[in-house]
């Protein structure tokens, strides 16, 4: 973890203060006049509120996370009705949005917050959109039951993006376990073979990219995955979940790597019990 001293945080702290007044000006604009662009507005304010959670764990500030984490799935229940929501749901968001405020200018005592009001709100908005959409729903299509072998063997498509050999190998035999693992040597094929998959409906749902590499950075391979997502209707919270894995020297890139829209890091060389503790947070495996 970085120390708040640091410049590299100062910086990460500030951005928060300009995401969330960027995030403000979006809900205010549709509270007030119910924008007819209300779709793309609650899409900036979810990568607003993805870049704050996603940084903070760069920082031990897990309070900050966890109510960034929550406004993100909120603002993406109320998206996924396409339609204007009612000012009272914006007014919860405003109001995570206020409290969220209140814990970047005070980081140091962040993590003694008590945020339990405010998420419980938000995950109401997640709560009745579900129950919405189960009412939308005649009857429920019981989908055919495979035997237990297929279940495991397609239960998770894997997108490895490492130009390193060894680490290649490592990874590779690891994640294999899980399910069926795709290796990409740099970005640019990384992008190809999640642009195929797409076309396919075989979308990967675990990416693991490394930063540095020839031919396109990891970087701007994850700004070309999402760009694609967004292309089709899908949020990053519905999307692949993105690990970057990186050398400790570059942690800084990683932290900016969240305003792209990717969902953790890891260090190299890769702690394997700590990438399935991240596999296991998303609910990709068990």
């Amino acid at each position: 973890m970085i120390n708040l001293d640091d410049e590299l945080a100062q910086d990460y702290l500030a951005e928060c203060s300009e995401h969330l007044t960027a995030i403000e000006t979006e809900l205010l604009a549709i509270e007030k006049s119910g924008d007819e662009a209300v779709q793309e507005k609650l899409s900036r304010v979810i990568r607003s509120v993805h870049s704050i959670k996603g940084g903070s764990s760069c920082f031990d500030l897990p309070k900050i996370g966890e109510l960034a984490h929550q406004m993100e799935m909120a603002a993406g229940a109320i998206r996924s009705r396409k339609t204007v929501p009612s000012r009272d749901l914006v007014r919860v968001l405003l109001n995570a949005t206020d409290r969220l405020h209140d814990l970047i200018e005070d980081p140091g005592a962040s993590n003694q917050a008590d945020i339990a009001e405010t998420t419980i709100a938000l995950a109401g908005l997640g709560e009745e959109q579900a129950a919405e959409e189960k009412c939308d729903v005649a009857a429920p299509v019981e989908a055919p039951v495979e035997p237990a072998g297929e279940q495991a063997a397609r239960r998770l498509r894997v997108l490895l993006v490492e130009d390193d050999f060894t680490s290649r190998l490592v990874l590779q035999i690891f994640l294999s376990r899980y399910g069926e693992c795709h290796v990409a040597t740099n970005g640019k094929e990384a992008v190809e073979a999640f642009r195929s998959a797409l076309e396919r409906g075989q979308s990967y749902q675990l990416i693991c990219m490394d930063i540095m590499m020839p031919e396109m950075d990891g970087r701007e391979a994850v700004r070309q995955v999402r760009a694609m997502e967004e292309a089709r209707g899908i949020l990053s919270t519905a999307g692949a979940k993105i690990i970057m894995t990186t050398a400790v020297d570059d942690v800084k890139d990683v932290a900016r790597c969240f305003n792209d829209l990717c969902d953790g890091y890891l260090i190299k060389p890769i702690d394997l019990a700590q990438l399935l503790s991240q596999m296991k947070s998303y609910q990709l495996v068990d």
